[in-house]
């Protein structure tokens, strides 16, 4: 599949640590491997009942721009709007449609869509990002769409602009909506690495499905519902930078293609909460 981060504004012993970036202060703590892990707590947590978006927590598009923006380099169709971003009922949504729009880059789309973030906005490259952490456990519970052209992702990008590794926590495309993918690039010896993992599961677009991420400084696990799905355990590789989060739902591109006549606009994914827990230290 596609690099995520081949966006054409971007240019091309793990330190075992815990921490969290929020508010412009980074802490950390030294892990013991003679001690008994700690409890987990709640870092961040959204459960989307505050009945709009909260924009101390969310941005809206990637870094590069705040008013719109979309991944050039995977050829999509869609420009992120913030108005496709909505929350009603305790509910995220991020909402694909059939409105042609012309970006702020000059060219022509045919589909709007929304997309949030927890890392930093066009406007405070200079400040902490809304929410960036480095281990623990992610857990998203939502709800796909369903249609050709589709393309749902929860996905992990460093802080930092220069480095290079993407956790995907979960893709579908939306015509095959029981077919899910997770996918880990890293950087080893310079060349660019990806891994991916694809399995057969209840269909995404049928209910709601809770996607989970365990991040340690040893490994990188994969769950739906509770089951394991998916783990990487070459530790040198396993990212040791915070990193940030993002939920979007992209229309065409390279990988799932152009929508096809009989894919059904407006087109939502949903989103219940986003909870990350990380050690108390």
């Amino acid at each position: 599949m596609p690099d995520r981060r081949r966006w054409s504004l971007v240019a091309a012993a793990v330190a075992v640590t815990t921490g969290v970036v929020t508010a412009g202060v980074i802490t950390a703590t030294r892990a013991d491997p003679g001690r008994e892990a700690p409890e987990q707590v709640l870092a961040f947590v959204d459960e989307f009942d505050a009945g709009t978006l909260d924009r101390s927590r969310w941005t809206t598009c990637y870094w590069w721009d705040d008013g719109g923006c979309t991944n050039e380099g995977n050829d999509e169709l869609q420009w992120y709007l913030p108005d496709n971003v909505g929350v009603e009922g305790g509910v995220l949504r991020l909402e694909a449609r059939r409105d042609w729009v012309q970006g702020s880059d000059g060219e022509g789309y045919p589909y709007t869509s929304g997309m949030v973030t927890t890392g930093r906005s066009a406007d405070d490259q200079a400040q902490a990002p809304r929410f960036g952490f480095q281990y623990g456990r992610v857990e998203v519970r939502m709800r796909m769409p369903a249609g050709k052209g589709l393309w749902p992702a929860l996905w992990l990008l460093p802080l930092t602009h220069e480095s290079r590794p993407e956790i995907d926590v979960m893709e579908v495309l939306g015509d095959t909506p029981s077919t899910l993918r997770a996918h880990f690039r890293y950087l080893d010896d310079g060349e660019r690495v990806t891994l991916g993992h694809t399995w057969t599961g209840e269909d995404s677009s049928a209910g709601w499905h809770v996607y989970t991420l365990r991040w340690t400084p040893e490994e990188l696990v994969w769950l739906v519902d509770g089951e394991e799905q998916w783990r990487f355990t070459e530790a040198e590789f396993v990212p040791d930078e915070p990193m940030y989060l993002l939920i979007n739902l992209a229309v065409g591109g390279e990988w799932p293609g152009a929508p096809a006549p009989t894919t059904d606009f407006p087109a939502s994914l949903e989103v219940d909460y986003v909870r990350i827990w990380q050690e108390d230290s």
